[in-house]
């Protein structure tokens, strides 16, 4: 992978940054998204975050070696504390991390966001914590996408602000609402595959000491089985 040709999972995210954008990119990396937006002409300026001084000492090199320091800076600073007002961002694309981590990002970084238009965020594992910090900020989901890569299955969220108060399902909230809509192969693959690995802990647990945690966790699980295989049983029938 090089900003010329990203991975799938990058190509996929980079698809969902508006023409013209104004880009923040947090937890950046090699700043290889950046680059091959401004490269593709998606668009003209955006900033490159990292918090660890390896990665960034690598972003900036990056930048560098594509002559685009003019488009891209390049900041050592944690989450959104990499932006200010006077950027102008209007996009944030976060890729890379878990659910909860990004939330944490946003939520700790939550006055930058005002002027930002899009989130583009891309978890590993945990979509579902993107989901509820969502509703509580009132920012709508309007794409999902669900693909696969290396054998590992990755969603992408893209969010905008919305005027009130979103409300989801359980069901919406848990397996995404516009994956719902879609439940492609590699959907159907990854909720399988979840509710398998729920059963087997359930199933270990009852061979433990029943205490109040155990019983919550479990009651917990079996509630995620549940709204996983009425979905998946009806796409079968």
């Amino acid at each position: 992978m090089n900003a010329q040709q990203l991975s799938h999972r990058l190509t996929r995210v980079a698809h969902h940054v508006p023409k013209g954008a104004v880009v923040a990119d947090i937890g950046s990396d090699h700043a290889y998204l950046p680059c091959y937006l401004v490269l593709n002409g998606v668009i003209e300026k955006a900033i490159a975050g990292e918090v660890v001084k390896g990665p960034f000492e690598s972003a900036q090199k990056q930048v560098q070696q594509e002559l685009l320091t003019e488009k891209i800076e390049v900041r050592l600073a944690s989450g959104l504390d990499a932006i200010s007002p006077e950027d102008g961002i209007t996009a944030v694309t976060i890729a890379g991390m878990g659910g909860p981590l990004i939330c944490s990002i946003l939520e700790h970084g939550s006055e930058k966001l005002a002027g930002v238009e899009r989130l583009i965020l891309q978890p590993n594992v945990h979509a579902k914590a993107i989901r509820d910090w969502a509703v509580l900020n009132e920012w709508n989901i309007v794409e999902e996408e669900i693909l696969k890569e290396n054998e590992k299955i990755y969603e992408i969220l893209v969010l905008e602000k919305a005027q009130s108060r979103i409300s989801w399902s359980p069901q919406q909230l848990l397996m995404g609402p516009e994956l719902l809509k879609q439940k492609t192969a590699i959907f159907q693959e990854k909720w399988m595959r979840e509710s398998a690995q729920w059963k087997k802990i359930v199933a270990s647990m009852e061979a433990t000491a029943q205490t109040v945690e155990i019983v919550e966790k479990k009651q917990e699980l079996v509630k995620k089985i549940q709204l996983v295989e009425e979905v998946l049983q009806r796409e079968n029938s």
